[in-house]
């Protein structure tokens, strides 16, 4: 009886240190998001129709009146998001725009443009990860186009 009281005093040691240190796995330390001045001025009245349609009516309730939300939309769009023509070059390694879903939580009538144009594409329609905690540039090829989509890191 012994033995097998100190056999499974033995095993529950080895599985509490094993789960203690399965749960201390350490990530590295996020730098600072150092914003550009730009992110200080208001919001256009582009930027605001953007946001209005993705959010819908609850763009108030999750953006506008959150001044951090505010901001990070402002550097997602002002100084994250480029869109570069590359006429004459192969692009079908990069992933393709209609692969990224719809972020459509809030708006459920919200669709993909038909034909891209640079002057309307919101960049806030589509799922995009603008939050993650890598630092390199992710680029994705606007579908049928010689356009990339490139979103730089926050913290770069």
């Amino acid at each position: 009886m012994k033995l097998k009281l100190l056999f499974l005093c033995a095993i529950a040691l080895f599985l509490s240190v094993y789960s203690v240190s399965a749960q201390t796995k350490k990530q590295n330390p996020l730098p600072v998001i150092n914003y550009n001045e730009n992110v200080n001025a208001d919001l256009t009245k582009k930027e605001l129709a953007f946001i209005k349609e993705v959010y819908a009516d609850k763009a108030n309730e999750y953006v506008l009146s959150k001044p951090q939300r505010i901001k990070d939309i402002k550097n997602i769009l002002r100084n994250r998001i480029s869109i570069v023509e590359h006429a004459n070059k192969d692009l079908s390694s990069y992933k393709p725009l209609s692969s990224v879903k719809l972020f459509n939580n809030y708006n459920k009538t919200l669709t993909r443009d038909n034909v891209f144009n640079m002057e309307t594409f919101n960049p806030l329609k589509y799922n995009f990860n603008f939050y993650t905690r890598d630092m390199s540039t992710i680029t994705y090829r606007i579908d049928n186009t010689n356009y990339l989509i490139n979103i730089k890191s926050q913290y770069q």
